[in-house]
């Protein structure tokens, strides 16, 4: 079977297994005592597993088998939560989340993981590093191990005592392979499949994907159901090559219940020696000392996986190819639409006037629902960050929380993909050079665990995403220093600034505040990128920091970017359309009114003044001169606090428009965002209004 036709299946699901997999730890870690979780946990980790497993992925099944080793061992309580344990599990998905990678770039998911699979393997025979007490604690004996590994639950016990009550023969089957076999797996594998043709298999111990991978060391045991009798069983087993020696022992309801307390009791027996390691281990006296606990990060709004319902799948996975092109066909449709629009009022036909108002109201309709399909919530972006924020902290020696609100708040897809990197950058920073660390916080009088708050709302036609921290603020004097020192400012222009003014030289090409460099953050690029990909957008970022209490980075996006309200304008015969999102208002000025200031045009807006700005000139349009202009229609555009204006000839009115992207038609021209297609066929360029506030 092909299975490359279920590749991009594989690799979504995964994704989703993963990120439920980081969520559902990170709480595990909060509450490690919280069994709930632990088997959530487990069945991803299984599901994800037998995926791999499915499409010949034997590296990552693999590894995520040793992983659902140690989950098993938890949630059957025979091994208890502790600091070694949750970052070896965390390496573990880290190095899932590149195998998956390796194979959405067309790999196969190889990778090295012989060290987190030997701790793995350490953690399940019980001969790892204790983290919590600085020795070693064993899980529980192997003969305990041994003798649990058989225990019936209540489903299983329930078919065996069915099968003896209705005339079937249960059998207890002890079988071991040759010392001297190479092929154990095979063999076993052999072994299975003579019985599984006699009757069927009810447990088996090892499991039977530890012996498939040679994970036992050479015998196993099973209950088993059948018609045949033993000793022909027994024959059969015994004449398969290297295996030496096979006991089957038939049981009624007496012996099937004295194995299954024996089993139990084995279970219990092997817990209790747990947990009594454990506990005189981490109640040793020195065994935490100078040891903090781990930093937490709590989701605002989180369900309680403990207690949430089942909720019914009602959704379906769509490539998102399928929804662009949906987009661009209704982006025809309504080109078409407002051409019909003006066909209908210039023929004056009341019957057809009416056909064209009601498909304009249908069309509405489909335009929000269209949207809608692209809107994402901002979640997918957002559920990464925890455990980024988690694995900083430790490696910085801070206590910190993550804060999350609002991850419900919906964004167009093609803003979603792009977002991600920006706000990983501004998160880093916030944790490196905001939080301070648990010393200087206490100096400060704060308390020892720092507050980092991300959280997105909507406003308007826009969504803003706030990633705010009560870390010690922005330095202004500092900023202003390094900015002289980089040659970016004078001093005479440093000192003239305002906070706000001095606050986003940090967003200047180059600029950076680390005095050491790190993996972290102040890799020498400071926050340019950021702005530079959020001002691509179409979006805005702004900082408020006030020193000693925290800093506010404030990003500002568009809701979507196919389909925007604008104000179409005409400079001669050209025709322009301007994002009503950066529009303020539209006023008419008389020439008289514009002042001229070392060669600036200003005009005066609210009690200041404000640059004027022909757009006439900017794209040199040949057929419109407006100095011979009476008055000057001019549009107040906004770039987070700064204003400006420009001036145009006339106002057409407003319009939904469809962004075209220009492609390889036009070079890159500052001020043009994209084109739009109008309803008498016309094209129209759509103004970038970030470009000529400066």
């Amino acid at each position: 079977m092909d299975m490359n036709q279920y590749l991009s299946m594989f690799i979504d699901e995964s994704n989703d297994h993963l990120q439920s997999l980081n969520e559902n730890m990170l709480q595990l870690e909060s509450n490690p005592t919280d069994l709930g979780i632990v088997q959530v946990i487990f069945r991803s980790a299984h599901t994800l597993k037998g995926m791999a497993a499915t499409m010949g992925f034997e590296d990552l099944a693999s590894l995520t088998h040793q992983m659902e080793n140690v989950l098993d061992l938890v949630r059957n309580e025979k091994l208890a939560m502790q600091e070694f344990i949750f970052d070896t599990l965390f390496k573990g998905l880290d190095a899932l989340e590149s195998m998956v990678q390796d194979i959405t770039a067309g790999g196969e998911g190889k990778a090295d993981v012989s060290s987190i699979v030997a701790a793995l393997q350490s953690i399940v025979n019980g001969d790892f590093q204790s983290s919590s007490a600085g020795q070693e604690v064993a899980v529980t004996s192997n003969a305990a191990l041994d003798n649990a590994g058989l225990a019936l639950d209540q489903f299983q016990y329930s078919v065996l005592e069915q099968s003896i009550k209705e005339g079937h023969r249960v059998l207890y089957v002890q079988v071991a392979i040759s010392e001297e076999s190479q092929l154990k797996a095979a063999r076993a594998f052999m072994v299975f499949n003579a019985l599984e043709n006699a009757g069927e298999i009810v447990k088996a111990n090892p499991s039977v994907q530890d012996i498939e991978q040679e994970r036992f060391d050479r015998s196993f045991s099973l209950y088993f159901i059948t018609q045949k009798e033993a000793d022909e069983l027994k024959k059969e087993i015994l004449g398969i090559s290297e295996v030496e020696q096979a006991e089957l022992t038939e049981l009624d309801e007496e012996s099937l219940k004295q194995m299954s307390n024996e089993s139990i009791e084995a279970v219990k027996a092997a817990s209790a020696e747990m947990a009594a390691a454990v506990a005189e281990a981490v109640h040793t006296p020195e065994a935490g000392a100078g040891k903090s606990p781990s930093p937490a990060v709590k989701a605002a709004a989180k369900p309680s996986v403990k207690n949430a319902p089942p909720a019914p799948n009602r959704t379906i996975r769509v490539d998102i190819e399928r929804l662009d092109v949906l987009m661009n066909l209704f982006s025809e449709l309504l080109i078409d639409r407002v051409r019909l629009e003006q066909l209908a009022s210039e023929a004056g036909n009341p019957a057809l006037t009416e056909t064209v108002e009601h498909m304009s109201r249908v069309s509405a309709d489909l335009q929000n629902i269209v949207l809608k399909l692209r809107m994402v919530p901002v979640d997918t972006v957002f559920n990464r960050f925890p455990r980024m924020v988690r694995d900083l902290a430790k490696s910085l020696d801070k206590k910190l929380d993550l804060i999350i609100t609002g991850a419900e708040t919906e964004l167009d897809r093609t803003v979603i993909d792009e977002i991600g990197d920006p706000l990983v950058h501004l998160l880093r920073n916030s944790v490196d050079h905001g939080i301070e660390s648990v010393a200087d916080r206490l100096a400060a009088g704060k308390p020892d665990t720092g507050t980092v708050n991300l959280r997105a709302f909507h406003s308007g036609n826009n969504v803003f995403i706030e990633i705010e921290d009560d870390g010690a603020g922005i330095n202004r004097e500092k900023v202003l220093r390094n900015a002289i020192n980089k040659g970016i400012l004078t001093q005479e222009k440093a000192a003239a600034l305002t906070d706000e003014e001095a606050y986003q030289i940090l967003f200047a090409p180059g600029f950076s505040t680390a005095e050491v460099i790190s993996d972290i953050s102040g890799r020498g690029v400071g926050l340019d990128v950021v702005k530079s990909k959020i001002t691509s957008l179409g979006g805005n970022v702004t900082i408020f920091s006030t020193p000693g209490k925290g800093t506010n980075f404030s990003v500002q996006l568009p809701l979507t970017l196919s389909i925007i309200a604008a104000m179409m304008v005409q400079i001669g015969s050209e025709k322009y359309a301007i994002p009503l999102s950066s529009i303020v208002e539209t006023a008419i000025v008389k020439r008289d009114k514009i002042r001229t200031v070392h060669g600036n045009k200003l005009i005066a807006f609210r009690e200041t003044h404000i640059p004027l700005i022909s757009l006439s000139q900017v794209f040199e349009v040949p057929d419109f001169n407006e100095n011979e202009e009476e008055e000057t229609e001019v549009v107040v555009i906004r770039k987070g606090e700064k204003l400006a204006a420009v001036s145009v000839q006339d106002f057409l009115g407003q319009s939904e428009i469809v962004i075209k992207n220009m492609g390889k038609y036009l070079p890159a021209i500052p001020g043009i965002s994209g084109a739009t297609i109008l309803g008498d066929g016309q094209v129209a360029l759509i103004i970038d209004p970030n470009v000529f506030i400066k």
